[in-house]
């Protein structure tokens, strides 16, 4: 069996403190607007002027080169920036993808062209991304991606169908995760991934509606699509070796155990100073778990700063904490005497009803329970 450790995360210095103190003042008067429900979209609540506003403070970019656009501060300042938003309920969801994974891919695996065409623009907030990885029948097991990109003359055909793609209807551009090379005994073998122009001919976006009626997801239809070589993101064949780079930024962030915040906020509030010790104990417990996710997490941040490859460890901090999130909606429902009520005027009952509708997506989106706890094994050896 191998011995997996986080270090101990990057410590906090005058620097992030400071830089936090900015962030808090910035959302008391961005966010004065916004009601509980509002807040309790997260990180899939979408506003690209406060995007825009995020940018033009130095916030989007962060830890990217300044010939690119970024800022070159560190991972941990970063780190802070986003449990901040996260924390407040910002809605970050415009450029949330792009600042998150799309753009630090094209860093690392891009060519010269790309990063000086998207990174810029990623930086300043006036382009967004989406992620083309799941598909109907395979789900997060990305090993079985059927969609194909043949080669034609000057580039590519894509044929093949996205699944449960979050912005596609609103995104500029997508990172693509499809096959390009014949099959073979290798599962991981023969993927390639393309920067898509989301107006590019032969795509056909569909939206799918989830419990609450909101409009997230989409299907998106490949049918002839045609690619220029410029369009490969980095080595025909390397995909696999580039996705589960790019899944080390999606899963270990603070998103993956703060998307219930507002709840937490506003089921204390409900309960004020009417708590009795089985109260105590089920919240201090919730309290204790997610400040034990908080510095596996900012570990991580660390790891990713030394160019470090911490996809394990992201898998299970990703796994831990949508477990949380989806139990946290179980205790407080236990707990607080309040049945959920979307029109509600109560805020916690409002913001209940809305969390209760979204909790069985977190352990689905970036990565299935079932699929992270196969990673996870094969990671410590147990498999």
């Amino acid at each position: 069996m191998t011995q997996l450790t986080f270090a101990p995360p990057p410590p906090n210095t005058e620097a992030t403190e400071t830089l936090r103190a900015e962030v808090r003042a910035f959302l008391d008067v961005e966010l004065a607007h916004m009601t509980p429900r509002q807040r309790a979209q997260s990180w899939s609540g979408r506003d690209p002027a406060f995007s825009k506003k995020m940018a033009e403070r130095g916030w989007l970019g962060m830890t990217w080169p300044k010939k690119y656009g970024g800022h070159e501060r560190s991972a941990l300042e970063r780190y802070v920036v986003l449990e901040e938003m996260l924390a407040a309920g910002a809605p970050v969801g415009a450029h949330w993808i792009a600042d998150r994974q799309s753009a630090p891919s094209i860093l690392r695996f891009g060519t010269e062209e790309q990063k000086q065409f998207f990174v810029p623009k990623i930086a300043r907030g006036d382009l967004f991304f989406c992620i083309g990885m799941s598909e109907p029948d395979s789900g997060s097991d990305l090993a079985a991606t059927r969609t194909r990109a043949t080669a034609v003359e000057g580039g590519f055909k894509v044929n093949g169908t996205k699944v449960w793609t979050s912005g596609a209807h609103v995104a500029h551009y997508m990172i693509l995760f499809c096959r390009t090379d014949a099959k073979s005994d290798d599962r991981h073998g023969g993927v390639s991934q393309f920067i898509v122009d989301m107006k590019t001919p032969g795509i056909k976006i569909s939206p799918i509606y989830d419990l609450s009626h909101e409009h997230h997801f989409n299907e998106v239809v490949f049918e002839d699509m045609f690619l220029p070589t410029s369009a490969l993101l980095g080595n025909q064949g390397d995909g696999w070796k580039q996705v589960t780079g790019e899944l080390a930024y999606e899963r270990s962030g603070p998103d993956r155990f703060l998307s219930t915040f507002t709840l937490l906020i506003e089921g204390f509030a409900m309960l004020g100073e009417n708590v009795d010790d089985r109260a105590k104990i089920a919240l201090g417990r919730i309290v204790a778990h997610l400040m034990t996710l908080r510095r596996m997490s900012r570990s991580i941040a660390g790891m990713l700063q030394r160019g470090e490859d911490p996809a394990v460890h992201a898998a299970i901090v990703k796994e831990l904490g949508t477990s949380l999130e989806q139990e946290m909606v179980e205790v407080l429902r236990l707990i607080v005497d309040a049945e959920p009520d979307g029109g509600a005027d109560n805020p916690y009952v409002a913001v209940l009803a809305h969390t209760i509708m979204h909790a069985p997506s977190f352990s689905l989106r970036g990565g299935t329970r079932e699929i992270l706890r196969g990673m996870i094994a094969r990671g410590l050896g147990l498999r």
